[in-house]
Parts: structure tokens; sequence; C-alpha cells
């Protein structure tokens, strides 16, 4: 067993036994690549990854590869869950040596100190599809870097300027409706009006993209923003991206039409996604329902610590096949069920047609089960039942079969995005016991990876390397989450929480020169590079949902603080959303925030008859920040102390209307109240 046996990481301990002579990143690695000058391998992967198994099968396994990278590298492996920072610096290394975007498995050749020089992904064994062999690879890199030292000492000063460069946006001025009315027309452009989504094949769900629709609907009365909304939501949930028996989303899908996906399915896709459909739910839509019940049905029974906390990921792959654990064949689905089960889901999930994946049948919704019941002679509800029926038979009859690994790892970043998603089901669909369910999450997060006053990013139990200290996303995202939470329950312990949050990214993260949030701490380690990023991924940036809470507890609060920091960072990311508005969706959502604040309600009062206030607010205006306020609450900061009415009725409620900084006087009547937002 290498070094990485007792590593944090799954990802890393799944390569423990590799004839590799694998360090984790760190001193020990980085000390002697200078001591032997020597070049650096750096491989960084995530367990779930399909491809980053079959190069560890392929090369790293293999005692002569294994040989070549001893003997001609220190070889550095990175989980990047664990490490973003290293896999966004490393793979917009690739993106300008390569010209080329990257992917999993990222794998780049760095001189002893630091910087890449060469950047690829997936290499084979043998040389095939176009690829050189991987020990060509690294003989023919190590040998140059050894006869032309000044040409890569050149490149990399080149390299280092350009990534700078990206890295330090010059700024300008906040987006103005022109970037919003830009990315709308973009986005148009691109929509799949056949098949829903953006682009073309793989299609990901993109949730920033989804939420900024969603915003851009309510906000403006945008009808062909949640047109396509609709449509993709709609397409997503009839499609083999959601596993339509046991619930949860695919990590993307391989084909236009939303049926075959890559199997691994992400926490971070999966959060965000329930928040939406769980609004598409709360506004009467029976499929998002469906899909929102299934969902948290997925997390709670496959996804959950026993400390409350969710895990990270299940793999793709079980048995050495991708997909393996989804898929079914018609025989075996017939002799599960029932004869008027398999009549009708099969029908349903297209197994009366022909296979769609390497010889076997992966669920996706074929024929609605509202037109099947029709042409059966059944009622809606009689179809349903039958479906739920032969959703839970398949569902126990898989749960048999050998599982897919789940990465046990707990992010604070993911988890923050679960525990926001969970917040929005709970109240959408009046499910309390999922609100409770994101408090136990937040809690176990705080337990978990708040230590000594310091936020950390990941945490395993067993492990006994050091925690990755928290990057600009994980406090940003729990400092989001936390006003999710307070805006359902009201509690001191999460006005603490936030306050605290974004304490911190005002302290450790700002940069007070030119504005916005830096992507590491000022007490990081050092990098070749401290990026400051703004533009979304698989996940809404740091900088965007940093904007759009600071602005949020600013107002709350009456903070000028956070208003300006989060001014600052939409002025210093404004000239790049409006270069590339589809790149900076919540970054665009967070300006049009500030632009016009919405609505904030302070409620005090009784609590039932405060809650049902609350209900008529939200249902009236979707986008009003709404918070309900123990009519005796103890300990309120000053700003929210003296909102709590005059002298009145122990029946009666008092509401505070606030838009940005100005406050209207005290309102007790909900009619009025409705009118006024």
């Amino acid at each position: 067993m290498n070094r990485l046996a007792r590593a944090s990481s799954p990802y890393l301990q799944q390569h423990a036994d590799n004839p590799v002579d694998w360090y984790p990143w760190g001193e020990e690695a980085l000390q002697r690549a200078q001591a032997e000058n020597r070049p650096i391998l750096l491989s960084i992967g995530y367990s779930a990854c399909h491809w980053c198994h079959v190069m560890a099968h392929e090369s790293f396994e293999d005692p002569r590869t294994a040989g070549v990278m001893n003997a001609r590298y220190v070889n550095i492996k990175v989980d990047r869950e664990e490490r973003p920072d290293l896999d966004r610096i490393y793979q917009n290394a690739h993106m300008l040596l390569a010209r080329r975007p990257g992917g999993w498995p990222l794998t780049v050749i760095l001189t002893p100190d630091q910087v890449p020089f060469f950047a690829g992904t997936y290499f084979p064994k043998e040389a095939r599809h176009g690829l050189p062999a991987f020990i060509d690879v690294l003989n023919r890199v190590a040998d140059f870097l050894a006869e032309h030292p000044e040409d890569i000492a050149a490149q990399n000063a080149s390299l280092q300027e350009a990534l700078t460069r990206m890295y330090t946006p010059q700024g300008g001025s906040i987006p103005g409706p022109e970037a919003t009315d830009g990315a709308a027309a973009e986005l148009a452009r691109t929509f799949d009006s056949r098949y829903a989504g953006f682009g073309k094949a793989p299609k990901f769900p993109h949730p920033s993209t989804l939420e900024w629709l969603a915003w851009q609907e309510a906000r403006h009365g945008d009808a062909r923003a949640g047109e396509m909304l609709g449509q993709t939501l709609d397409a997503m949930a009839r499609g083999g991206i959601f596993d339509q028996v046991g619930g949860g989303f695919c990590r993307y899908s391989v084909d236009d039409y939303w049926m075959i996906p890559h199997f691994e399915k992400m926490l971070y896709d999966n959060g965000p996604l329930l928040g939406l459909y769980a609004r598409q739910a709360g506004r009467g839509d029976p499929r998002s329902r469906q899909v929102v019940e299934q969902t948290v049905g997925w997390l709670v029974r496959e996804m959950t610590d026993a400390s409350g906390a969710f895990y990270s990921s299940l793999d793709a792959d079980s048995e050495g096949e991708e997909g393996r654990f989804y898929v079914w064949t018609p025989d075996e689905v017939r002799g599960l069920l029932a004869p008027e089960e398999w009549e009708f889901s099969s029908w349903v999930w297209g197994l009366d047609a022909s296979p769609n994946f390497e010889g076997r049948w992966h669920l996706y919704e074929r024929v609605s089960a509202a037109s099947v019941a029709q042409s059966l002679g059944l009622d809606e509800h009689a179809g349903d039942t039958l479906l739920d029926s032969a959703r839970e038979k398949l569902l126990a009859a898989r749960d048999q079969r050998p599982r897919p690994h789940r990465d046990e790892k707990i992010l604070t970043s993911w988890n923050a995005l679960m525990v926001s998603g969970l917040v929005q089901a709970g109240e959408s669909l009046e499910r309390p016991e999922w609100v409770d369910r994101a408090e136990d999450a937040m809690r176990a997060v705080r337990h978990l990876l708040w230590r000594d006053g310091r936020l950390f990013a990941s945490y395993r139990a067993g492990a006994d390397t050091p925690m990755p200290r928290a990057y600009l996303d994980d406090h940003a995202l729990l400092l989001a989450a936390a006003l999710d939470l307070l805006r359902a329950r009201w509690s001191l312990e999460w006005l603490e929480w936030a306050r605290t949050l974004a304490g911190i990214l005002l302290r450790d993260f700002l940069d007070p020169k030119d504005g916005g949030f830096f992507y590491t701490a000022a007490d990081h380690e050092a990098l070749i590079q401290r990026p400051k990023v703004y533009a979304d991924d698989a996940m809404a940036s740091g900088n965007g949902v940093a904007a759009q809470a600071l602005l949020q507890l600013g107002y709350l609060l009456v903070e000028p603080r956070f208003i300006e920091a989060a001014e600052g960072a939409l002025a210093n990311g404004g000239p790049l959303s409006a270069e590339a508005p589809l790149a900076h969706m919540s970054l665009l959502q967070a300006a049009d925030l500030h632009r016009e604040p919405p609505p904030l309600v302070i409620l005090r009062g009784p609590d039932a008859i405060a809650r049902d206030w609350q209900r008529a607010l939200r249902e009236h205006n979707r986008l009003a920040w709404v918070y309900r306020l123990p009519a005796e609450a103890k300990g309120l900061p000053q700003a929210l102390a003296g909102k709590c009415g005059h002298p009145t009725a122990s029946d009666r409620v008092v509401a505070y209307l606030c838009r940005g900084t100005s406050c209207a006087p005290p309102e007790y009547a909900l009619e009025t109240l409705l009118e006024a937002i």
C-alpha cells in the first residue's frame, strides 16, 4: 500500500494499492520534486469518474507504466472535489496549453516549482483512437524537459502571464439591463426547441442557467424564459437522466434527448434541481411533485450519513460496467410485476421498444402515463397507482444488485446546495420534515467541518490526513443556505451563523483593492496563482452566490459593508459578464437583484397567523424575501429589534416592508401589504 491508504478521499484510497509511488498533494511531494529537480506528474480525478477508472486500470495498475512514472517523476494524485483550487488552476492551464477544454482524468506535468508545461486528459495504455500511449507521453515529455529547459522556462513565463490575466479581471461597471437582454436573446438562440435544454449533446442540466430562467420569468414576466425552463425540466423528468425507479438525477445526458445518461449521480446537481422542481411543483405541476418526492426518497435512502449530512456521489460503474446497476431486460421486469403492472409500465418506460443501452433497456418515459391510461381505458389515478406499484417492486429488486461505489466524503459546498434544495422543497410542498432534515444537515456540517473558528471543505470519518481548508464556494453557499433556513424558520442560531460566514467572506476572501472575492483564503497555502473566478461551471460561481447572499443579508441587517462588498464583486466581474453572459448567469442575477432589490418583509406576531401571511405573500410575489420572527424574539440585532410595531392586540401581526435601504411604516392589514408588494 502506498501513501494514499489513509487519505481522506475515497478516490485517493482507490489508488492505494497501485504500484505507482503516489503522494497526496503536500509539502513532502513538492519538496522532493525541488530537492531532486524532478518533474511532477499531477493526476486529478474523482471517485465517480468513469474514465478515471479506465486509466487507473490500464496504466496506474500496470507495473511497467508505474516503473516509468516512479523512475522519472514525483507522482501526485488529487481528488478534484477536495481540492477544487488545484483543479481550477490546472484545468485552465490545460486549456491554454492544449487549446481545448479539459476534463477528468486531468493529466498535467509540472516543473519542480509547480508550473505546468504539458497537459492532457485520458491517455490509453497503448496508442489508439488518435491518442499516444501513456508510457510514450511520459518518456517524451521528461526527455524534452531535460533537453530544452530554456524553452520550457520561456513557455512557463508566458503561461503564468496568461493565467494572471485570466484571474485578475480589470473590472468596470455593474452590468445593466442590456446584459440581461443579451443573455435572454443568446439563450433563446441556443435553446433546443425539439428536445429542450441548450445546445447539443452532451447535455448538462446547468442549474445556474435554469435558476436564471426562473428568476427572469418571475422578475420580468419573461414568458419565453418560463417556457424554456418548463420544457427543459419536463424533458429531463421524462428522460433517462432522471432515475425513473429510484429518483435523483445523473450528471448529464450523452444524447440530445435526455435518454441515456452518464450514470454517476452527484449531490451538487441534485440540490439545485430539487429546489427548481419544488418551485414548479408548488405551482401545481404533478410531474415535478413526483420528481421531488422521488429525489428526496433517494437522498434519504442512499445519501444520508448518520450525522445528518449528505454523501457526495454514486459511481457510474458497478461490476465493472457503466450503468449496469440501472438497466433491465423485459423478461426480468415482466417476472417481477403483476400482468396489469407490466402492461402499463412496459408501455410507459419503453420496454416494448428496442433496447437503448448496450443491448439492454434503460428506463425513460417513452409515452406519458396519462396517454397510456387513456389507451387502456383507465383513469389517470389508476394508471399512476399501477406505475407506482411497479416502481416499488423494481426498486426492491434493484436494491439486491451489487451497488455502485458511494463516495462518503462530506463536502461543505455540496451539502449547502442540498440544504437549500430541501428547504425549498419543504416550503413549496408543505413538508416540514424535509426542513427538519435540512436543519440536521446544516448542524452536522457545522459540527464536522467548523473547527476553532475555521471552516473546512471536506470530511470523511476515519481519515488521518488534514482536512482541506474551505474555499469561497463553501462560505458563499453556506451563507445562502443559512438565509434559506432563516426564511423558513427564524432562529438566532442561523442568523448568527449567517453573520459569521459573511464576516469571514469579507475578512479572508475579499479583494479590498479591486473588489470581488478570491477563490482561496488569504492564509491559504501559496499556489502558482490565487484565482478570482466569476464564471459558473457545474455550480454557480462563488462570486455570484456571495453577491446575492450579501445583498440579502445587508438589506436585512442594514449592514452597508455587506452591500458594498457585493457591489465590488459586481463591478469587478461586470465586463466579463457583459462579454460572455451565458457563462455568468449567477452574477447577472445578482446584478439584477442589486438594480432593483426584491421586497423584504419582516413579520412579527402569533406564529400561526404570521405563517398564513408568509404563505400569502410568497404566493403573491415569489421573489419576496419574507422573514417570520417570533412576537417575543430576544437577542435581535438593532436593525430588527425595533421592528415590533406599536402596542397591539396579541392576535395581530405587524409587517415591515422594505425595498433596498428604505422601509415603509408598519402595516397591520394583509390585504394592504399584498397590494404594496
